[in-house]
Order: structure tokens, then sequence, then C-alpha cells
């Protein structure tokens, strides 16, 4: 099967927007929790969540266009210039899900989804109670994308919790299983992540070529 940019261009918009988010694999699904000015709490789901760096530690995602449509989110973020990322885990996958519909302002996700809020003193946004890997985080820049009107929100980390089930695997590095998180696949599938390997640090000396050597050395 082979689409060309034109034949993408022709398919109806349904299947050009199933296809293009879903070729790109499986993402990490994350519900990102803010709070207006006004005292309004807002919960929704994201799957364009990446790491940027690590000194400053810095955490961005994609906010698509607003194309007069409102953009919660985005407007409480630009507000009180804090919010939150979760992990999503498997025992409220469908909870969240349901965060993506398009509530009033006044209709809290957490009330409408049956997700509890959760706070720490001296920091404003909720947390996902739920969620075993929380994060939160300051408004450090926001990139607009030329190329479609979305902008890239990044943000600086603040503070890190972690439930205390979740085992370090390598030093700093948190098992993601026992985290029970789960990712995204196109618009609406949701998949589990299960660790297949443990590899070492990648170096010339141990590349599969290297080893393959090593081995028919020792045959001749």
């Amino acid at each position: 099967m082979h689409y060309t940019k034109l034949e993408i261009k022709d398919l109806n918009r349904i299947k050009r927007l199933r296809l293009m988010n879903s070729i790109t694999g499986i993402k990490s699904a994350n519900l990102i929790g803010t709070l207006s000015e006004s005292g309004n709490t807002n919960l929704a789901i994201f799957s364009s969540v990446v790491h940027l760096g690590s000194d400053p530690a810095l955490i961005g995602f994609v906010m698509r266009p607003n194309n007069n449509v409102k953009r919660d989110t985005l407007n409480n973020i630009l507000e009180t210039k804090h919010f939150t990322i979760n992990h999503v885990n498997s025992n409220f996958v469908e909870k969240a899900h349901y965060t993506s519909l398009n509530f009033n302002e006044d209709q809290s996700e957490f009330d409408y989804c049956n997700l509890e809020s959760f706070y720490i003193d001296n920091y404003s946004p909720p947390f996902v109670k739920e969620s075993k890997v929380k994060i939160g985080l300051k408004l450090h820049e926001i990139i607009p994308i030329k190329s479609n009107g979305c902008k890239f929100i990044i943000g600086e980390v603040e503070h890190v919790l972690l439930d205390d089930g979740i085992n370090f695997i390598a030093e700093g590095s948190i098992d993601l299983e026992d985290s029970n998180s789960v990712g995204v696949g196109g618009l609406n599938s949701y998949y589990t992540m299960n660790k297949i390997a443990e590899l070492p640090f990648p170096r010339l000396s141990t590349t599969p070529a290297s080893e393959m050597n090593k081995f028919w050395k020792r045959k001749i």
C-alpha cells in the first residue's frame, strides 16, 4: 500500500485525520490540568507531550489551532502561567478519554468525567489524584508553528510526584510498568506499555554488527 501526497490530500477528511494520527505510532497519554483566574478547573487529554531537556528540565506539548474553538487549557495557562501533566493509566482510561468533549468553561471535566483533583501547597493548578505520575510546570515559552497555526507550549518542571508503588530501574529512571501508564494510537485507541528490554548505553564496540563479527571470528 502506497499513498502519495496527492492521494493523501484527496482522502476524505476523517480518513486522512485518522491515518495521519496513527502512522506516528503510540504516544503517551496525559491529562493536562489547569485553573482559570476565576477558579474554574479544566482537564484535557493530550498525546503530544515530549521531553525537551533536563537542565533546565523542560517538557512541551502541542496545542491545536484556535479556529474559533475555545481552548480553555491554553487560556488558563496564559492567565496563571502554570499547569500540570498527569499520566493516564489503565484504571481510568475511559474517564480520561471523555475529557476531550467540549465542555463549557464553568463545567469541570473533573466533575463530568468522575476524576478527583489533587492539590499541593503553594501551587494552584490541579493534579489528577488517580494518576501515578504527576508533573507540575511553569510556563516557559510558547512557540507559534507557522505551518498550521498550532502552538508548542513549553513548561519548566517545578514538581514531580510519584506514586509510592513506583520503583526505579536505574539511577533516576522510573519503571513505567509500575505506573501502569498507557499510550494512544490514532484518535481513540489505547495501548498498555510493557518493557521488552533493558539495554546498555550504546557503544561502537557493542553494536549488533560488532557482536556478529565476534561470533564469526570465534567460529573461524
